[in-house]
């Protein structure tokens, strides 16, 4: 059953009608009760509360200073590497479109928004003729993820060309930050609490076009015959372990743990990389979620390494009660 609904009909939200009425000058997309599952590449889970897509940076900030301290704001990106739970999202949930999405050659880097795709990013920067962003080719998802994550691949991550970042704070205020304040480390970058990343700038070096395409179509094909791209999945399950834990990477030890293939109802245990969990194609969140919890137990009983989670599990499992407005949602 959809957020806000019970078996009589809709139920009104008062500070959604509220935020809704104080909005009035909003040129973005408000949406109540908006499911989310076919946004994500799992294809799982339950609606968000509110969606609000703003138009543009000055249409997030409206919203940003509209929305009350006391009710939860949750960004989407491209949503590939989240589970969202089948019970929905509730509070605010932002998602960033086309006015988030443009991209501008500046001298020896990029200036990107952050609803541009890491492999468009890569893609621009080889037209414009700069090495050092092509690992971008390898993460899915959306930019503003990659820095608040600080996303990785083949060798390289966003703290090694990020530049500076430009966010919109929780009360609506936007700041231009050096990259250096994100005080990066592995799969994490201190973005303020509750701000949302909206433009960066990426570095890069002169380069021949020729050479960095040819790089990006190396990455694409090392990313194809090793996982699973074509499937509903999420990319990384878990963290590979510090190296003082284990020397061995994720997928090699939840191989080792037999998990390989494991299934549950319509999730799957990749068989091509373990590392990536699968939606068959009937799969629900909790399915998904629980497979995750089974791998990281055998792994733990095979190995002693307890995986730590890469994809972001966010969101109420189905049947529980709605958090209220002063019940900040809690994220594994």
């Amino acid at each position: 059953m959809p957020a806000g609904d019970t078996p009589d009909g809709p139920v009104t939200v008062q500070w959604r009608e509220d935020l809704i009425r104080a909005l009035a000058d909003f040129r973005g997309r408000l949406t109540p009760d908006a499911p989310l599952g076919a946004r994500t590449w799992f294809r799982v889970g339950g609606a968000a509360e509110l969606l609000v897509q703003p138009a543009d940076a000055r249409d997030l900030a409206l919203a940003l200073r509209h929305i009350p301290l006391e009710v939860p704001v949750r960004v989407l990106g491209a949503c590939s590497n989240t589970i969202i739970r089948d019970g929905g999202i509730d509070g605010v949930v932002i998602r960033l479109g086309r006015g988030f999405a443009e991209i501008a050659h500046d001298g020896n880097g990029l200036i990107a928004g952050a609803a541009c795709l890491d492999m468009t990013v890569a893609e621009h920067a080889a037209t414009c003729g700069l090495a050092g962003m092509e690992f971008l080719a390898g993460i899915p998802g959306a930019l503003g993820g990659a820095v608040s994550m600080n996303a990785g691949a083949y060798g390289s991550d966003i703290s090694t060309i990020l530049d500076w970042v430009e966010i919109i704070t929780r009360d609506g205020e936007a700041l231009r930050l050096p990259g250096g304040a994100l005080k990066f480390s592995y799969r994490h970058a201190l973005v303020p609490q509750g701000a949302v990343v909206v433009r960066t700038r990426l570095c890069g070096q002169p380069s021949n076009t020729l050479a960095i395409r040819e790089r990006i179509a190396q990455i694409r094909a090392a990313r194809e015959a090793a996982q699973p791209v074509r499937a509903r999945t999420g990319g990384s399950t878990f963290r590979n372990p510090a190296p003082d834990i284990s020397d061995r990477k994720a997928w090699e030890l939840i191989d080792a743990a037999g998990c390989r293939g494991l299934t549950l109802g319509g999730a799957q245990v990749s068989e091509k990389h373990c590392n990536f969990l699968l939606n068959t194609g009937n799969a629900t969140a909790a399915e998904l979620e629980e497979l995750g919890e089974m791998v990281r137990l055998r792994v733990r009983e095979h190995t002693g390494v307890t995986l730590e989670w890469e994809i972001r599990r966010i969101g109420r499992p189905l049947g529980r009660a709605a958090a209220t407005p002063l019940c900040k949602e809690t994220t594994a």
